[in-house]
């Protein structure tokens, strides 16, 4: 059997314009697949709920200028629908258009209000992370800051792709928990 040789593998951290058209090859491409189903999700929520499907939460992004997150509503208001938005993480999917606008990114910490921890600033936000492939809302907050601090310290475009690919599998793992 011949011998085969492989160059090492190098991680080279994700240059800010390739994580970008990731970002919005990867929204945009999402919006037209999963915007159908949004919109009746939406209708649905509009219909069922008396209105506002929609809630705006404040977040602090690159280098903490503000900006507000879209959601769907998953409150007590929205009742079992909510509830199945935010078990099957559905609910962050109207987020796609903070990535398309440059405010969030696909992979990154999870946006919050304000941080008391300034390394998260140093990155955009990102609908999915470490954490939430790692072992979703399971985990303790110093864990989740640690996985946090190791995403925004060694963060490469292959690292992206593999928590893009765990994302629905960690998804669905919570959904069936």
């Amino acid at each position: 059997m011949p011998l085969t040789l492989t160059a090492p593998r190098v991680r080279v951290p994700a240059a800010p314009s390739a994580k970008r058209v990731l970002d919005l090859v990867g929204a945009v491409t999402l919006l037209a697949v999963l915007g159908l189903p949004l919109a009746a999700i939406t209708a649905l929520l509009y219909a069922t709920q008396g209105g506002r499907p929609f809630v705006r939460q404040p977040a602090a992004g690159l280098a903490g200028r503000p900006f507000r997150t879209w959601r769907l509503r998953t409150d007590d208001g929205a009742g079992r629908i909510g509830a199945a938005l935010d078990r099957c993480a559905l609910d962050v999917l109207p987020q796609l258009l903070n990535v398309i606008r440059g405010e969030m990114s696909l992979v990154g910490p999870r946006p919050e209000a304000r941080t008391d921890r300034p390394e998260r600033l140093l990155v955009r936000p990102g609908m999915t992370g470490l954490w939430q492939v790692s072992a979703r809302s399971d985990l303790p907050w110093e864990e989740m800051a640690l996985l946090d601090r190791h995403y925004v310290e060694n963060h490469w475009l292959g690292m992206d792709l593999a928590i893009l690919a765990q994302t629905p599998r960690a998804a669905y793992r919570q959904r069936v928990a």
